[in-house]
């Protein structure tokens, strides 16, 4: 199987356009046929292919249509699971960008790992004691802990 573009550059298709060319910048200083230690056949073939990726995907438009042609698509992961369920002849039965091998340049999908998910939930209790934290402090001060406009309300209905 030949390789993508990104497997060239070193990249994943979320690359941002800094990191195409941070990857292009470093790697072209290491293929470049009049500064490597490759065999000159060898170097000018990396440095060609090195090129082309790099003209393929530092442009917007030829990079959409480059993802396109190798089937890669950031929304074909969210229905993935639905498409093998309703169509069993469905093209993406078998879709190249979800390969379990990773030779190809492409990522694959894996859920959050334990450190991840304690990491999430560090930040839910943080907010949760922030929010209780500046609503006690407001309370012990003395200060509105609602606009006037809103305590009104809440004066009406508990009356009612």
């Amino acid at each position: 199987m030949p390789k993508t573009y990104y497997a060239i550059l070193g990249l994943t298709p979320w690359a941002s356009e800094i990191d195409i060319r941070r990857a292009y910048r470093d790697l072209s200083k290491i293929y470049h046929p009049d500064t490597t230690q490759l065999p000159k056949d060898e170097a000018v073939e990396n440095f060609r292919q090195l090129n082309e990726a790099y003209a393929t995907l530092s442009n917007a438009e030829r990079r959409n249509a480059y993802d396109r042609r190798i089937q890669f698509s950031r929304f074909q992961y969210a229905t993935y699971d639905n498409a093998l369920n309703n169509n069993a002849n469905s093209p993406l039965k078998n879709p190249k960008n979800l390969q379990t091998i990773d030779d190809d340049g492409l990522p694959s999908e894996r859920p959050l790992s334990g450190g991840e998910l304690f990491a999430l939930l560090l930040i839910g209790v943080t907010l949760v004691a922030c929010t209780v934290l500046v609503i006690l402090v407001a309370w012990l001060r003395g200060d509105r802990l609602f606009p006037d406009a809103i305590a009104n309300l809440v004066i009406f209905f508990a009356t009612t």
